[in-house]
């Protein structure tokens, strides 16, 4: 009999520790558990990423591979036309920048004055697709002096950014749902920290791809447009051209001679001027020093005293 109540003792003793056991251990496995998520939602955000790298899936599931994908290319350029009118120059390009869909980001003009025709600076952006067109029909203005054009290629920053923000949203997408079945205070707080975080760096990477997308479709163009007084000198060929640049040159200089002794001429003339009264007083000066010598040297002695007059011992 003792025996039998010592077993049935045991048993529930037994079975009131496992009760409580188990209790800790399910509290415990449900926190535990949405850390976990989170953390899986981490991890499984890390993988997209890795997989979008490889290349895009197609239609049958299969990956697009690089030499699939379009080429995205910035292309930058600097044109210099010599026209006659850089006033009404610079109008019509902006009209044909505007004729094919294009817009102007800056305009800097400068007016004519005596010595200069005035010029002009643009900065355009033009559809990529119609950006040699565009060229084409600048070089119409006038005198072409100079073109350039620079392209990079994007493609693969471009395709990063993609696949960046592609696993971005699906781990967002994925913690909102997390969202929805917390069920404790500091999982939702966990859950709303890794969001918020998550969705800053999606807009951030959202306003990079918008700025290739710009820079991408439309090319950005430098057009300076100079009248012919402000173009620079073309370098002789021969000789005939050298002797008409050497006379040039030398007009140039006398012409610029000329002017210099006109601004310097009122100048010699005044000091001229100061000059002549300066020596004139001073010729006087001499001049009554040199009188009153002589005066001094001239006068005759007393004849009673046989002394000189006192006039002559205040000159010595």
């Amino acid at each position: 009999m003792r025996r039998t109540l010592f077993i049935t003792t045991a048993l529930a003793l037994s079975a009131l520790t496992l009760s409580g056991c188990s209790a800790g251990m399910s509290d415990t496995s449900t926190s535990e558990s949405q850390e976990f998520l989170v953390d899986q939602v981490e991890a499984g955000s890390s993988g997209d990423s890795a997989v979008l790298d490889q290349g895009a899936p197609a239609a049958d599931g299969a990956l697009v591979s690089e030499s699939d994908i379009s080429r995205e290319v910035i292309t930058t350029g600097y044109m210099s036309v010599i026209v006659e009118t850089p006033a009404d120059a610079t109008a019509e390009a902006i009209r044909i920048t505007e004729s094919v869909g294009g817009r102007v980001d800056a305009r800097n003009e400068y007016a004519p004055s005596e010595h200069t025709g005035g010029s002009s600076t643009l900065t355009l952006r033009i559809p990529a697709s119609d950006l040699t067109v565009t060229l084409d029909k600048f070089t119409g203005l006038g005198e072409l002096q100079e073109v350039s054009t620079n392209a990079v290629d994007v493609t693969m920053q471009s395709r990063d950014l993609e696949a960046r923000i592609t696993a971005l949203e699906a781990s967002v997408d994925r913690l909102l749902a997390l969202l929805t079945t917390a069920d404790d205070t500091d999982t939702l707080i966990q859950l709303e920290t890794a969001i918020s975080s998550r969705q800053g760096e999606l807009e951030s990477l959202k306003s990079q791809q918008r700025y290739f997308d710009d820079q991408v479709a439309m090319s950005t163009l430098t057009l300076s447009l100079v009248s012919e007084a402000e173009a620079p000198s073309v370098e002789p060929g021969n000789f005939f051209d050298g002797l008409s640049a050497g006379w040039a040159a030398l007009v140039t200089f006398f012409s610029g001679l000329l002017v210099l002794v006109g601004v310097l001429l009122p100048w010699i003339i005044f000091l001229a001027i100061v000059a002549a009264i300066v020596v004139m007083i001073v010729r006087f000066a001499l001049r009554n020093r040199r009188v009153s010598s002589v005066t001094a040297t001239i006068l005759p002695t007393d004849p009673e005293s046989g002394e000189e007059p006192a006039e002559k011992v205040k000159a010595d």
